[in-house]
């Protein structure tokens, strides 16, 4: 059976991790997945990731950030979705919680922040926001 919106079912595991108070979430792994990934890790969002491979397309293994307060996600949103895109150009990037949280974007240079998206001065599609 396909899966209509792969993104937004990585981004729905996360937040059930978080509301069960889990440590880690396995999913299946694509390279968008693990791009959104590994930039949740470099803003410090989550702890570490780690691939594994299978009879399939493998997995995908992301641990979360957790302290004294809870979790290092207060929230997840997926912006554009399959039936309703959301392109933005360089100048509209959407600045999350005033700068607080981050925006990913998917560009024609790949993946990225909306950070490093302005920086570059390209825009495109909205894929998520999280803070």
């Amino acid at each position: 059976m396909s899966m209509s919106d792969p993104v937004a079912d990585f981004l729905t595991r996360i937040r059930n991790a978080i509301q069960a108070r889990r440590p880690a979430i396995d999913c299946p792994r694509s390279n968008l997945k693990v791009r959104i990934a590994e930039i949740l890790r470099e803003e410090g969002f989550v702890d570490g990731l780690s691939e594994a491979s299978d009879e399939r397309q493998g997995k995908l293994s992301v641990n979360l950030r957790w302290n004294h307060d809870g979790n290092a996600i207060h929230g997840l949103r997926r912006v554009s979705r399959p039936g309703q895109r959301w392109y933005v150009g360089a100048n509209a990037l959407p600045k999350v919680r005033n700068g607080l949280g981050i925006a990913i974007v998917s560009t024609s240079k790949g993946v990225m922040t909306d950070r490093q998206a302005r920086k570059l001065g390209v825009g495109g599609e909205v894929l998520c926001e999280v803070w």
